[in-house]
């Protein structure tokens, strides 16, 4: 039954900056649903911390995405939505970018997986 119920989610969503996003949509992911929303969004320093939340949410929301890969530089931005979020679909995934390095001890499903074991 679980299954059945993520079986529409195909897609995954990308929060980045341009680098990280470019590769991934030379990769494969981009998508347009039939509403004309993408599943990226490119950030930059223009971009305001709204529009990065409105966006993870809307993500969050859509029935076709299975996985939000989001840079970890710009998961710190909203570190609270993020460790508020406890949803299984759509998962979401802390990368690394070109110019930020990768941190594990701020990535929010490290941090759940020690919880459940006790470290």
């Amino acid at each position: 039954m679980a299954q059945a119920a993520h079986k529409d989610r195909t897609l995954i969503a990308a929060i980045g900056d341009e680098d990280t996003v470019t590769g991934l949509l030379l990769a494969g992911i981009g998508d347009i649903d039939s509403h004309q929303r993408p599943n990226f969004l490119v950030v930059d320093s223009k971009t305001t911390q709204a529009t990065i939340e409105e966006e993870f949410t809307s993500f969050t929301q859509r029935k076709d995405i299975a996985i939000i890969l989001i840079n970890q530089h710009i998961a710190d931005e909203m570190r609270g939505i993020l460790d508020e979020y406890s949803a299984a679909f759509p998962t979401v995934l802390e990368i690394p970018s070109k110019d930020h390095p990768y941190d594990p001890s701020k990535d929010s499903v490290l941090k759940r997986v020690q919880l459940l074991l006790g470290d």
